[in-house]
């Protein structure tokens, strides 16, 4: 696709479909939308929307937390209700019949949806890759056949699609756009009333309530692990929502001996840029602490079946599956899945490197280095590729059939 081509500028309002799932989701999403809205004032959106999304003006069809399922075997315990809900949009975007629809992560959703509307004639583009370089690298045709386009967050990943024949373009990561490239650790900590404490540690346990159940009691008990060896430690625990902080402070109230902890509604930027060091689910929420520029330890669990399908099935085709270390190539922060995670393991790993004052510097300008390289303005570039795409959509639709 080439940059050349002008970015569509219809007479009447752009209508766009999107489904976002989850909270990363949602703050992808509402940037986007303010960032068509700015090229496109007339601009009309609607789907599956999180709060910010329906802050930034789109019409919400459905929540976006209906989507937060994690896992081979989450994913079949609510699989009627998703395919309901699928059902549902689908008969509803046909009718409505937008200029475009955009899926937003959640691939097995999405991609789904969206080759059913490209086979009516929808241009359909989705924003974020799914991890198919990571595992089943024969979905990229697949996911080919069901989108005009693939934005991605990553580098790395537009090489892969163009091996297999898939329009691609890589636009930097809107969390690098919005995070600074110095935190203010005191200003954080001011903020947030801390003080000057000796040690402050972020627990980030994720916003799926599938993995926040999993990961709890290993976090809560790594904070005790480093509150005995540091005496005077702080701990914060930014919580996605209010079903996921009943769930991490019901796990908190049944340790015995666990330090205090901080827990606060949202506000995960402020921990993190207080933070010395942080324990973290994989995620989306690992990219956010390396843009913050703190050492982090990253946790990862599943079920009992979905581990065992990655482990013993050879799925898997990368070494590392926390995005530091995906986008260094080489093992940055340290990772633990599965059984590996345990308080003392995380706290130790922890510890470690919080240790070593010249590797925390090493680390921070490296992570500095990652950020200048996904800090290109990325919704403001997504919003262009989506409209230069729809621009060669409506010039192919406008060309005389051949005779």
């Amino acid at each position: 696709m080439s940059a050349a081509v002008p970015a569509a500028r219809p007479a009447r309002a752009l209508r766009v479909g999107i489904v976002a799932g989850e909270h990363s989701g949602d703050t992808l999403g509402a940037a986007l939308i303010e960032a068509l809205r700015a090229r496109v004032p007339q601009l009309e959106c609607f789907g599956v929307a999180g709060p910010k999304m329906r802050a930034a003006g789109c019409e919400c069809w459905a929540g976006a937390e209906e989507l937060a399922v994690m896992g081979f075997t989450e994913v079949l315990a609510h699989l009627p209700r998703l395919l309901r809900l699928r059902g549902a949009l689908r008969t509803r975007l046909l009718a409505t019949r937008p200029d475009v629809f955009v899926g937003i992560d959640s691939p097995e959703f999405n991609l789904r949806l969206a080759a059913q509307l490209k086979a009516a004639g929808i241009l359909t583009v989705q924003y974020v890759s799914p991890q198919v370089w990571a595992w089943r690298q024969g979905r990229a045709r697949t996911i080919g056949r069901a989108v005009d386009l693939v934005l991605c967050l990553l580098p790395f990943e537009t090489e892969f699609y163009q091996a297999h024949g898939v329009a691609a373009r890589f636009v930097g990561h809107p969390l690098a756009d919005a995070i600074p490239l110095s935190s203010g650790r005191a200003a954080a900590r001011a903020a947030l009333g801390l003080g000057t404490p000796p040690l402050t540690v972020a627990l980030l346990p994720g916003s799926r309530l599938a993995e926040v159940t999993r990961l709890a009691a290993p976090f809560i008990a790594a904070a005790a692990h480093i509150a005995a060896a540091r005496p005077g430690a702080r701990f914060l625990a930014p919580m996605a929502s209010a079903v996921i902080r009943e769930v991490f402070a019901r796990e908190l109230a049944q340790v015995r001996g666990a330090p205090a902890i901080e827990l606060l509604d949202g506000q995960a930027q402020p921990a993190l840029a207080a933070a010395d060091g942080v324990i973290v689910a994989s995620g989306t929420a690992t990219l956010e602490t390396l843009l913050t520029g703190r050492p982090m330890v990253v946790a990862y669990r599943t079920s009992a079946l979905t581990a065992f399908v990655v482990r013993r099935l050879g799925v898997v085709k990368v070494r590392y599956f926390s995005q530091p270390n995906l986008l260094a190539g080489r093992a940055l922060v340290p990772e633990f899945f599965q059984e590996q995670v345990t308080g003392e393991a995380l706290a130790q790993a922890l510890l470690r490197q919080l240790e070593d004052p010249a590797q925390v510097q090493r680390l921070e300008e490296e992570f500095r280095a990652i950020h200048r390289q996904l800090r290109l303005g990325g919704a403001a570039r997504a919003a262009d590729a989506i409209l230069e795409c729809l621009a060669e959509h409506q010039s192919a639709d406008a060309r005389p059939p051949r005779l």
